[in-house]
């Protein structure tokens, strides 16, 4: 059975979006599917930025991660720490979106929130209506649980990709250990 995209389940790319620059290997995180579209995050590409080049105010070298083409001048970032952070919305499995960005500076600087319970990204990944639906039955994606809930924060790294193409399994397994480029093969 093909799991719907909803808030909170998992984007995994197909290995034929090869040539998309954005998505090639991504796995995102949806934080909102409606009628309207959808918004969501790449979980798996990091930049060679820390939230301390970025923010001033924070002296905390945090990694931050490309969650996206579009607004990739503007900050976004989830958390699992909602009772620390007002204002935050809830994806859904105990990751939320967004909050008072003053008291997360102040969290991050006194050590009250770590890497582990938050993740900064530069853009995010967005689809209109029915644009998703449309890319899924051309099957750009696929859509999985999102098992590890909160702990994804710490779950996705680089190879999270290679990792998913692994647990898909059958042909998929092929592609996980398949250059990035193919033309380097």
């Amino acid at each position: 059975m093909e799991l719907k995209p909803k808030k909170g389940k998992l984007l995994i790319a197909e290995p034929a979006l090869t040539g998309d620059v954005s998505f090639n290997r991504s796995v995102v995180l949806l934080a909102e599917h409606n009628d309207e579209g959808a918004v969501g995050f790449i979980l798996n590409k990091p930049l060679q930025y820390d939230i301390c080049d970025l923010v001033a105010e924070i002296k905390v070298p945090l990694k931050v991660f490309n969650g996206g083409p579009v607004e990739q001048d503007n900050l976004y970032f989830i958390h699992k720490v909602p009772h620390l952070i007002a204002d935050s919305i809830e994806i859904s499995d105990g990751i939320y979106w967004g909050g008072d960005f003053d008291k997360i500076v102040e969290l991050i600087n006194c050590n009250t929130i770590t890497e582990n319970d938050i993740r900064f990204f530069l853009g995010y990944s967005g689809w209109a209506s029915l644009q998703l639906d449309q890319e899924l039955t051309s099957k750009s994606w696929v859509v999985v649980r999102n098992e590890y809930q909160s702990d994804i924060i710490q779950k996705s790294t680089t190879a999270f990709w290679k990792e998913k193409m692994i647990e898909l399994g059958g042909d998929y397994l092929i592609w996980s250990n398949s250059p990035e480029n193919p033309i380097l093969n």
